[in-house]
């Protein structure tokens, strides 16, 4: 049995955000008239909020998709309604994490997921409430569905974009192009790593995509795939960041060389534990000029999900590309922030000091995003990321806070 939260603390996510916020019929101030939105189901999303950290999501990662893309688009006025929303198959690995490409700017569509053919009632819930606009760069489409012909109702049935399932190359090369639709002219960086490498090794690359506006395409471990080498010729030579290298065949590497420029993104050093929380902190460090996250200071959003719901990665690639733009960083267990992990934040904790110039009003500050219920990340574990997190006293003088400020 899921053992419950306090009271004080387990609460409906739109009961927090939005249930103060009027009757239908009543207005907001600069926007239209406030709708009553469809509740969120009795088992579903929470907000668990603490001085530097706020919980998203919930028992599943279909709730968890639904959280987050209704808090990012709550759906109240045109300005907080996306153009479109991504509904993908999560039976389907590989189509969720290519679709996080879309989560970024101009298109900016939050990921929903379908079971199989069937439309989760949260699912239908988000959709209805966010109320998409219509992308007119993608003809006018309100839904992309990837991998799934799950019904819809009307008006967004008539309004879709269909993206087929099954072979990820494939699916990243129509990504790819509904991306260059949307930007209006193709990308010059791509993100291949091997869809058949661990998942949790994978889940960094959803919020990087997001963020950088490349496309993820795929390799299979084996032979470069058809597919990703025709869509890198179309490219005409772009900078392609490799993720995972060690998974991708010699021959992948060097027919991707002859495609592009290709850049390995470093995992884990030697001396350092492979795992997926060390390789999510790897990618969160590294930079590449204008490509890549480069958090070595403080004054960053973060988004921390467990290495056992990979799912969660697209879901939240959103939070990635929106607000404070943070890369995901991953927990071995729900109960434990690991020695990788508490290492890396306390290098990036924000500090201040005594002098006037240092001071905790001028400093900067972290915030964590936490994706799931308890069993996910405990509720122990988010104090101790809060703590994590929070700006503190630096005695010393002004210049060792300084060391810990952003350049």
């Amino acid at each position: 049995m899921r053992r419950s939260l306090p009271a004080s603390l387990a609460v409906p996510l739109l009961l927090v955000l939005l249930s103060g916020c009027g009757k239908a019929g009543s207005s907001v101030p600069g926007g239209g008239p406030l709708r009553k939105l469809a509740p969120v189901e009795a088992q579903g999303a929470i907000s668990v909020t603490t001085r530097n950290t706020t919980r998203l999501g919930g028992a599943s990662t279909t709730v968890d998709a639904a959280a987050v893309a209704r808090a990012v688009y709550p759906g109240l006025t045109a300005g907080s309604r996306p153009r479109a929303v991504v509904l993908v198959n999560r039976r389907e690995w590989a189509a969720a994490l290519i679709a996080s490409a879309l989560s970024g700017a101009p298109l900016g569509a939050p990921i929903l997921y379908t079971e199989g053919n069937t439309l989760p009632s949260v699912t239908l819930a988000a959709l209805k409430a966010m109320s998409p606009t219509g992308s007119s760069a993608l003809g006018g489409a309100m839904v992309v569905r990837v991998g799934t012909f799950a019904k819809l109702p009307a008006p967004y049935a008539s309004h879709v974009l269909e993206v087929p399932g099954g072979e990820p190359a494939a699916i990243g090369a129509m990504v790819e192009s509904i991306l260059a639709r949307a930007q209006g002219s193709r990308p010059r960086r791509v993100i291949v790593l091997d869809v058949a490498a661990p998942l949790a090794m994978q889940m960094p690359a959803a919020g990087l995509s997001a963020e950088s506006g490349a496309p993820i395409l795929a390799s299979t471990g084996g032979a470069l795939p058809a597919a990703t080498e025709s869509t890198l010729q179309t490219l005409g030579h772009p900078s392609i960041y490799v993720l995972n290298a060690s998974n991708i065949s010699t021959a992948a590497l060097g027919a991707l060389a002859r495609l592009g420029s290709v850049t390995r993104i470093p995992g884990p050093s030697a001396s350092e534990e492979q795992t997926p929380s060390a390789n999510s902190i790897a990618v969160a460090r590294y930079t590449d000029g204008f490509f890549g996250w480069g958090v070595k200071e403080p004054g960053h959003g973060l988004v921390f999900a467990n290495a056992g719901r990979p799912l969660d990665a697209p879901a939240a690639a959103l939070l990635s590309a929106t607000g404070e733009y943070g890369p995901m960083l991953l927990l071995g267990s729900a109960d434990n922030v690991g020695p990788a992990l508490s290492s890396y934040l306390a290098d990036i904790q924000p500090a201040y000091s005594s002098s006037p110039e240092f001071s905790a009003v001028k400093g900067v500050y972290n915030h964590g995003w936490l994706i799931g219920d308890e069993r996910a990340i405990s509720l122990v574990t988010q104090a101790q990321l809060d703590s994590m997190l929070e700006i503190s006293y630096r005695k010393g003088g002004s210049e060792e806070a300084a060391a810990a400020t952003p350049e």
